[in-house]
């Protein structure tokens, strides 16, 4: 009879094995039973076997069970039920579990499809490559900006620019570079970012492209329009009384050679030039003032960085500007978030920046209408890593129409100045890798932030 029960097929072979014992001891005692004795000495071996091998069913179902999750293998099942509930029980999980795995590998495939035809869909180029250059995934902005219908190795885009893929294959998490490249005979001005993760234990740079060639060129139109107009608005300011005192001077000196004119009137005349031609000395001193201002514009020195306490350069703009503190009455307040605070920059050049952004707080407050007058400094590390400084005052604000001119070279809106502070402060921010903003509501004073 053969039982299909597991346990019921341990206790029949277990029994088994016990009888034959049995017999062996009784037939090796005879020697006329010796043959006997040896027969079931290898029956009782090939039944020690037998169960050996029965048992280790469960080993060879978990080996099973295990290959096919090391090679991703979610097609088999386990249906053999025949040996009892225990085993019934022990099949259902393995399926279970064979199911669950092929259910999470089917949503992790669907995920990975969503998300590479996303990339392959937006608009900007992206690249994502190994350490050695070895090029996984670029989408079809890549091919349609770079003109590259494949692209193994970073090393290949020496095709577009000798240049490229050495700057592609230094550039770490966070850097951010601008490159010119020529492509088809078309200029491209690349803007590149990159970030850097860890995929199966290996290291991958992901580097995104966009041509803003077209919106660099607007906006270069658009600024060299706003300083044209401010310095043609200059410059005719100027101009038209050295041109409107020039004809009068003409005009008096054409008098006299036409005219006999009394010496009473030439004294008069003579006065008049007089006056007409220290204008025009004052007026043309003025323009070459101006123009100066605009040559140093240009001539800003090349920042020497180092390291320095953001305290310390707070203590010192506050020394140099404490007598006008004092004198307009402004409360004043430093905040430093850690204490030992610390910047990469030109001490020379942020001081610079900080103390013209201070006199124009200094300027705001002063106002007879600003009771109170406050002015807040906060310096912090922002949540991207990066040391940001608020200079904050609690005056009038700034006009939101005024809010994009006035960083413009040569634009102020006070009736002493020249209108240069802001536009310098941006230019040696930008030379820091870094930037400045502003934000203003009326009546609600203003926030100038830096940023390293």
């Amino acid at each position: 009879m053969v039982y299909k029960k597991f346990r019921y097929q341990i206790i029949l072979r277990v029994g088994l094995m016990v009888t034959t014992m049995v017999l062996i001891y009784l037939t090796s005692s005879e020697a006329a039973y010796a043959i006997s004795s040896i027969i079931l000495s290898l029956l009782f071996v090939a039944q020690v076997i037998s169960l050996i091998r029965f048992t280790e069913q469960t080993n060879k179902k978990l080996t099973k069970f295990f290959e096919s999750i090391r090679h991703a293998d979610f097609t088999s099942s386990f249906t053999d039920n025949e040996l009892g509930k225990s085993f019934e029980g022990l099949n259902k999980e393995f399926n279970e579990v064979i199911s669950a795995f092929n259910k999470n590998k089917q949503e992790k495939e669907e995920h990975f499809s969503y998300l590479l035809t996303v990339i392959q869909h937006v608009s900007v180029g992206i690249i994502v490559y190994k350490k050695d250059g070895t090029v996984d995934v670029f989408n079809n902005a890549v091919k349609r900006l770079l003109r590259l219908p494949r692209l193994r190795k970073i090393k290949n885009l020496n095709v577009i620019d000798d240049q490229l893929p050495e700057k592609l294959m230094s550039m770490k998490a966070g850097d951010k570079s601008l490159i010119k490249v020529f492509v088809d005979d078309e200029l491209l001005q690349l803007s590149m970012h990159a970030t850097q993760f860890r995929m199966r234990g290996e290291e991958y740079v992901l580097v995104s492209f966009q041509d803003i060639h077209p919106e660099l060129e607007q906006k270069e139109i658009e600024s060299w329009q706003k300083l044209i107009r401010v310095l043609t608005h200059e410059i005719m300011n100027s101009i038209t009384p050295i041109s409107s005192l020039t004809e009068t001077v003409d005009g008096i000196l054409e008098s006299h050679v036409t005219d006999e004119p009394s010496e009473e009137d030439i004294k008069e005349d003579m006065e008049n030039v007089r006056q007409a031609i220290t204008t025009i000395g004052n007026r043309s001193k003025g323009l070459l003032n101006f123009v100066e201002i605009y040559r140093n514009l240009t001539r800003i020195p090349k920042p020497n960085f180092r390291h320095f306490y953001v305290q310390d350069m707070f203590d010192r703009a506050f020394e140099l500007l404490a007598p006008k503190f004092s004198e307009k009455d402004i409360q004043t307040m430093i905040k430093v978030f850690p204490k030992d605070l610390k910047v990469l920059a030109d001490p020379d050049l942020i001081d610079q920046v900080l103390i013209n952004l201070l006199l124009n707080a200094i300027d705001a407050v002063s106002d007879e209408r600003v009771t109170n007058p406050k002015i807040t400094i906060v310096a912090s590390v922002n949540l991207n890593n990066r040391t940001t400084i608020e200079i904050a005052d609690n005056g009038h604000g700034i006009k939101q129409d005024l809010l994009d001119k006035i960083f413009m070279p040569f634009f102020t809106s006070k009736k002493k100045g020249s209108g240069i502070g802001l536009s310098l402060s941006r230019q040696i921010m930008q030379m820091h890798k870094g930037s400045i903003s502003v934000r203003s509501k009326q009546d609600e004073g203003a926030i100038f932030t830096m940023v390293f």
